[in-house]
């Protein structure tokens, strides 16, 4: 006799997810789905660990779809010992929105039910929503919302994720980072009310961002090596001894080892062969003896360990993931010189005469017809100039050396702000640059560019006064691009990465504008403006390749890559060395920031080497080296040189 076995198909988004999901990702969704399943005339689903209702009757309400999974012969009671047995392993503590949902159990109990699986789309949701630019954003948000809390620590009633939340995470990745954070925390807390729970964690898994898979049947050992390109399988059994002493290994490199933001990493699983379809999928597996553990590559096995060697262990899981993930080629190259740059920004910290600036500004004002549209009057924006900010610089900025340094109010910055907006939108550009050299002076203290990187757009200094520069530089006629004005902007935007805050809000949210700037400014005319523009590249390249770095290192990762940009960065950054024929000091900043583009990219093998071959990269510095490739006898500098020929010999093909 069979029994029929049904899957209940719900909607935790309540239907925003196919409302919004394209605007927010890209890629249409239908739902972010939950399962449970139905037999013997109940529902049974994991949350707040295993839960049995009647059909229809779980806090979900009615099912959006009912599918028919076939037929089982196992009868009610040897299901419910299979139940009983699983809920040590689907327990509260473990549950996580994208690892070891719902879902996972669901997939399980139908393997075992009917040897089959659940259908594709539900089982790869998580891998599609992870594959948008907004999902590996929001990847480091979600999985800190089902972060193991330390032990006697109070467990939190639900996941929380606030707008804020999902701007920091994912600036670029979605248009509206209000609705993200709506429509996450709304599928949080329909998970959440099935996953609340007062039961003390499983002091095994307690600690781990994304929890060891348990697997109980052979459908669901084939889903899990369909979804990780690297897999550890550990199969165990409750009488083992030596199972029980390597098992604080095997969670700890599932800890270290497992699934990090950006896709990298092993699926780690365990195979109890004492339970469900265990020791079926072990005579599958050819498992002898326990434990034994087995490592596979895009779902073929490589190897297999037995017993408990925790070293050797350890050794197989590092050489999987090589294998899968193999390092970058640029981190087996040598390169001293490279190595030896220091990626701290390139500041311009000139104090000019303060009074002087000023004075210049306010005749600026005077011979300016002030519109009568304008909240300010001329009257009122020197008055701010000259009794708050002025005030502010001398303090801050003082002739003789002091230890008593105030940092700016936000009172200040607002009414500077105000003026500053009156000034842009009253003043030509060519008499903007005195106001700009205050701002640039300004953001050499750290509550300046604090307040700065969470500022409104339409009073922000630097949206302000990139703006400007973008417009102008668009202009076909070289002389609507003051020279003051647009030398300044450069400089005001170099300082902006003395405050790390700033400098991230800068290379997320605005890192094209800033190429706008930069890149023609690069090939100007006047020395000093390409020294400038020099500098701020080499600024935004020295950010970009600090992440990089901290990434290989196994650190958090915090910069988002962008290939076309990187692209158009490092075409342009050829093209200026190409050019300079003159400034030692500029070829010096470009060399290093072109190092700082390539060193460790993800996009050189496909993108960058073909273009530096275009571009005959590796001719062009060699020809800095040479009489006339930049003065009369070329780059003199000894550190200099060796850069250019380490970056032309090592980093160009």
């Amino acid at each position: 006799m069979t029994t029929p076995v049904k899957l209940y198909l719900y909607d935790l988004s309540n239907g925003m997810a196919k409302q919004l999901s394209r605007q927010l990702t890209g890629r249409q969704i239908d739902g972010i789905w939950h399962t449970s399943v139905v037999i013997f005339g109940k529902e049974v689903f994991y949350g707040q660990g295993i839960s049995t209702t009647l059909p229809g009757r779980s806090h979900h309400g009615a099912p959006l779809q009912i599918v028919d999974m076939g037929e089982t012969a196992i009868d009610e009671e040897t299901f419910g010992e299979y139940l009983a047995e699983m809920k040590e392993h689907y327990t509260a503590d473990k549950y996580h929105l994208l690892e070891f949902n719902c879902n996972s159990f669901t997939n399980d109990v139908v393997g075992f039910l009917t040897g089959g699986s659940i259908p594709d789309f539900i089982k790869d949701l998580p891998t599609d929503f992870l594959s948008t630019p907004f999902g590996a954003a929001l990847r480091p948000t979600i999985d800190a919302m089902y972060r193991r809390p330390p032990p006697n620590a109070p467990t939190p009633s639900s996941p929380a994720v606030t707008p804020a939340a999902a701007a920091t995470a994912a600036p670029e990745a979605t248009p509206n980072p209000q609705l993200a954070a709506q429509l996450l925390q709304a599928v949080a807390s329909r998970a959440a009310a099935s996953t609340a729970s007062t039961a003390a964690p499983n002091t095994a898994t307690q600690s781990l961002t994304a929890p060891i898979h348990a697997i109980t049947n052979p459908a669901s050992f084939n889903t899990f090596l369909k979804n990780h390109r690297a897999s550890v399988a550990f199969f165990t059994s409750a009488t083992c001894g030596p199972c029980r002493m390597i098992e604080p290994v095997f969670e700890r490199l599932a800890e270290e080892k497992g699934i990090k933001a950006d896709g990298r990493g092993a699926g780690f699983a365990k195979i109890d062969i004492d339970v469900g379809l265990g020791n079926s999928l072990a005579s599958q597996w050819n498992v002898r003896a326990t434990p034994t553990f087995m490592f596979f590559l895009d779902g073929e096995k490589l190897d297999e360990l037995k017993g408990a060697d925790a070293n050797e262990l350890r050794t197989q899981v590092d050489l999987l993931l090589f294998q899968a993930f193999p390092p970058h080629p640029h981190t087996s190259l040598s390169l001293p010189a490279v190595q030896a740059l220091s990626l701290n920004p390139i500041l311009f910290t000139q104090v000019p005469a303060i009074d002087t600036v000023l004075t210049k500004l306010s005749s600026f004002i005077d011979s300016t017809t002030w519109p009568s549209s304008t909240p300010h009057t001329p009257t009122q924006v020197q008055q701010i100039l000259t009794g708050t900010v002025a005030p502010y610089l001398k303090a801050r900025f003082p002739a003789s050396p002091s230890t008593k340094l105030p940092s700016a109010t936000t009172a200040i910055l607002i009414s500077w702000s105000h003026a500053t907006l009156a000034l842009s939108s009253t003043l030509p550009v060519a008499s903007l640059f005195p106001l700009v050299d205050l701002w640039r002076l300004a953001l050499l203290d750290p509550a300046v560019g604090t307040w700065v990187a969470s500022s409104p757009v339409v009073s922000n200094p630097l949206s302000i006064f990139v703006n400007k520069a973008t417009t102008t530089l668009q202009q076909s006629d070289p002389s609507s691009n003051p020279r003051n004005f647009l030398l300044t902007t450069l400089r005001l935007l170099s300082n902006a990465f003395a405050t790390p805050v700033l400098a991230q809000t800068l290379f997320t949210s605005a890192r094209a504008a800033v190429a706008a700037v930069v890149i023609p400014s690069l090939l100007h005319t006047d020395g000093l403006v390409r020294t400038a523009a020099a500098s701020l590249t080499f600024n935004v390249s020295a950010y970009l390749q600090k992440g990089r770095v901290e990434k290989v290192r196994g650190g958090a990762e915090n910069v988002q890559e962008d290939e076309d940009w990187e692209v158009e960065m490092v075409s342009a950054v050829v093209e200026a060395l190409d050019r300079e024929v003159t400034s030692e000091e500029v070829v010096h900043r470009l060399t290093a920031s072109l190092a700082c583009l390539l060193r460790v990219s993800p996009a050189y093998g496909n993108q960058l080497s073909p273009l530096l071959e275009v571009l005959q990269a590796r001719d062009v510095l060699k020809r800095k080296l040479a009489k006339g490739g930049c003065g009369e006898e070329g780059v003199t500098k000894k550190d200099v040189r060796k850069l250019i020929e380490e970056v032309a010999n090592k980093l160009c093909p």
